[in-house]
């Protein structure tokens, strides 16, 4: 089975773009939606993440905790919010390579929503296969990252529209 590199989910939400980018720009919020991020290390800036910043992410899988280096990649309001893990460690992200980038688009539905499209990326490109296949099904318990992350983001995209539309409603 050839390996997928990129995977995508949508789902529209009842807030504007730049609330909906407002939420999602936050790396220490992400532990709200996401089913494997706990959010960003304490020394890791808080708020809305500029073009450039960089984070520490939390992030837990069964017993297994790690944190990565992540870098924000994009940082358009109302539009679009990315950034590539490139570190990853136990404690502290020491190993350094290409992971991942994670990206976040926001159109307009002209009803006053949001189609938010969140969209991982495998930056492991120079791995074999084989190898990645191997280390993938070890890590995620039978599953390719690809799997894994599409699972991973209709959970993400699902708990946030909830939380968002719970705040924001009336």
């Amino acid at each position: 089975m050839a390996r997928v590199f990129t995977v995508s989910g949508s789902i529209v939400i009842g807030v504007s773009p730049d609330t909906a980018y407002q939420a999602v720009s936050r790396p220490a919020d992400m532990g709200r939606w996401s089913p494997e991020n706990l959010g960003t290390t304490p020394d890791s800036a808080a708020g809305s993440a500029p073009l450039g910043a960089t984070f520490v992410g939390r992030n837990v899988r069964g017993r297994f905790r790690w944190v990565t280096r992540c870098t924000v990649t994009a940082a358009d309001p109302g539009s679009r919010f990315a950034f590539r893990v490139h570190a990853i460690g136990i404690r502290r992200p020491r190993l350094r390579a290409p992971i991942a980038t994670w990206e976040y688009r926001f159109e307009p539905t002209g009803d006053g929503g949001t189609r938010v499209t969140e969209i991982w990326t495998d930056d492991r490109r120079a791995w074999p296969e084989f190898v990645a296949n191997a280390f993938d099904r070890l890590a995620t318990s039978g599953r390719t990252f690809a799997v894994f992350q599409a699972r991973n983001i209709e959970t993400t995209l699902r708990n946030l529209k909830r939380e968002l539309e719970r705040e924001h409603a009336g």
